[in-house]
């Protein structure tokens, strides 16, 4: 009861620390918990991406249509209220229909979304929907509400914070899940759609274009025709035929004299995205070996790899998915040919380096597998490969360096196979 009275008690602080203050894009009073300087909004924007971009696949490895998009987005984000920050814009390697935007100006849109769009006008309404998130701070107004709903506001300090191993769990547990998966309000998909058209707008765009785009999701989601949807883009931003109708009614009131077609040329848009086009069954193949192997059907989703990579050998995720099924099916010949491939075409996917580095450790060659786990925790931490690399330190005979690795697993997951197998290896080692 005491515990209860207390935590009740720095509720009502931090109630009365909180103020409200007028958001300047939106117009609205918001709760303001505390302040989060700009600084630190980019810094924990930064630090979600690169892990964000990692667990979907990594960015396509296309130089054109990244550029394209690039020149897309930053057209729509000169008019922005917040056009002084640096927004980022990047394709991510994912099937499943998507986008995101985090903290900062980090913006991302999927594969399987750019798929799906007709025209240009319909990306820079995707584009000028995400950069309105950031202007209109929606991810941070969610920390807020949730420092103050937890009674702690521990985690606005700790998430700009530089991690080591040692904070694994708080870096993989809450920081970029719930920045990517934190789902918006119907209010703030609203108030987005509405600032993202005048966005839009201002940068020469046809507003027309945000209205096809809404056909576009409800045609999609109408009688859950495409499921995929609903478990991708409409996970975190909710869509209805209300809000359809909204959008429409704010085009033909705010818009209704304006002549542009610029950016509704489906041709042009088939050509930028040509890239996308050529490796599309590549892809659809490779997300059926994904399934096969969901099923442990390896055999099958291997020989699915296969065929996938004869219409786009030189894609690193395809190479990659075949090599880490080889390492599934414990055949470690051909999964070292296929993921060192894999990391010559695109070295900055952090499971090609993970099994390289696994591989590298069973053939007892511990300072190459060492060189692995370290590429593939920099570009992605996981508690496999600090596990993995604690046992190459180990092998290796740095001893200190193992026993802090070890530390590390056993504190992020200390009640999983891994950690308790890496506090019997800490305690092993001893002091």
């Amino acid at each position: 009861m005491i515990v209860l009275k207390q935590g009740f008690f720095l509720l009502l602080v931090l109630v009365a620390l909180a103020g409200c203050a007028v958001n300047p894009v939106t117009g609205r009073n918001e709760l303001a918990l505390m302040d989060i300087p700009v600084a630190q909004e980019i810094k924990m924007g930064k630090q979600a991406y690169g892990q964000a971009l990692q667990t979907m696949g990594n960015s396509y490895p296309d130089k054109a249509l990244s550029a394209y998009v690039d020149k897309v987005g930053q057209r729509v984000a000169r008019r922005s209220h917040r056009s002084e920050l640096k927004y980022s814009f990047k394709v991510v390697n994912d099937s499943s229909p998507n986008a995101f935007a985090l903290p900062g100006g980090f913006i991302a849109i999927s594969r399987g979304l750019l798929i799906n769009l007709e025209n240009e006008a319909q990306l820079a309404a995707v584009l000028g929907h995400e950069v309105a998130h950031v202007t209109a701070r929606h991810s941070v107004q969610g920390m807020q509400r949730g420092a103050l709903l937890g009674a702690t506001v521990s985690i606005l300090g700790g998430i700009a914070g530089d991690y080591g191993y040692g904070d694994l769990a708080a870096q993989l547990g809450g920081v970029t899940a719930g920045l990517i998966d934190k789902s918006y309000s119907r209010e703030q998909e609203s108030e987005s759609d509405r600032i993202g058209i005048d966005y839009m707008v201002l940068a020469g765009y046809a507003p027309q274009g945000a209205i096809e785009l809404q056909e576009i999701f409800y045609r999609k989601i109408e009688g859950g025709a495409n499921p995929d949807w609903l478990t991708g883009l409409f996970r975190s931003h909710p869509f209805s035929k209300e809000r359809l109708d909204a959008n429409r009614n704010y085009v033909s009131t705010k818009y209704a004299t304006g002549k542009s077609t610029y950016g509704l040329d489906k041709a042009a848009y088939q050509k930028a995205i040509a890239p996308l086009l050529r490796t599309r069954q590549a892809y659809e193949l490779y997300d059926q070996a994904r399934r096969l192997e969901a099923k442990k059907q390896l055999d099958s989703a291997i020989a699915t790899y296969h065929k996938a990579m004869q219409s786009a050998p030189e894609q690193g995720l395809l190479l990659s998915g075949l090599g880490m099924a080889y390492l599934r099916k414990e055949d470690l010949i051909p999964a070292k040919r296929y993921l060192l491939k894999a990391v010559q075409v695109d070295a900055g996917y952090y499971q090609s380096q993970m099994g390289l580095g696994y591989i590298y450790l069973q053939n007892k060659n511990a300072e190459k597998a060492a060189h692995y786990l370290e590429a593939s925790l920099q570009l992605m931490p996981t508690q496999q490969s600090v596990f993995l690399l604690a046992e190459a330190e180990e092998s290796l005979g740095n001893r200190r360096k193992a026993r802090e690795l070890y530390q590390a697993v056993a504190k992020a997951a200390p009640g999983s196979k891994l950690g308790r197998v890496a506090a019997a290896r800490l305690q092993k080692l001893g002091r």
